[in-house]
Formats: C-alpha cells, sequence, structure tokens
C-alpha cells in the first residue's frame, strides 16, 4: 500500500514553492523612479536658462576609425595587386 500521507506532503511542498516562485517577482518590483535629475542640477551657467548643456561629442572616434578602415582596405588591394603580378 502506498503512503499517501508522504505523497500530499510532497505535494504540498512543490505548490508551496511553484506558487512562492511564481508571486515573488510581483511581491518584489522596484519602486518607481520618478523624473530623472535635470541635466544642469538647477544651476543657470552665465546667467542664461536652465537648458541642457551639450552632450558626448561622436565625431573624433567615428573619424579615426573611418580613417583606419580605409588604410586597410588599401593596404589589402595592394596585396592582392602585387600577388596578381607575381603569377
Amino acid at each position: 500500500m502506498i503512503n499517501t500521507d508522504n505523497t500530499m506532503k510532497k505535494k504540498l511542498k512543490i505548490l508551496i514553492l511553484a506558487a512562492a516562485l511564481i508571486s515573488a517577482p510581483f511581491i518584489s518590483s522596484a519602486q518607481n523612479p520618478g523624473e530623472p535629475p535635470h541635466p544642469n542640477s538647477g544651476n543657470t551657467p552665465n546667467g542664461g536658462t536652465n537648458t541642457p548643456v551639450g552632450g558626448a561629442p561622436i565625431d573624433g572616434g567615428l573619424g579615426i576609425l573611418l580613417v583606419l578602415g580605409a588604410a586597410y582596405g588599401f593596404s589589402k588591394l595592394k596585396k592582392v595587386d602585387e600577388e596578381r603580378l607575381h603569377m
């Protein structure tokens, strides 16, 4: 005869564990962060308005990468041309 008491305890443990795992993300949700702080922290530089000041430049690194890529491509083409001449 199967011991139904042990199987019931096992099923109850599995049910409680499943319920805890399913409900954990809903219970442990983070607070709403609200609005982000102002870029100037409320300070007005040079007596101007309270507007964001500039951004990160993206051209410096991009230009260098383009020049290096063109130089690499040129060197590869030159190497291929030299190999064709020697055939």
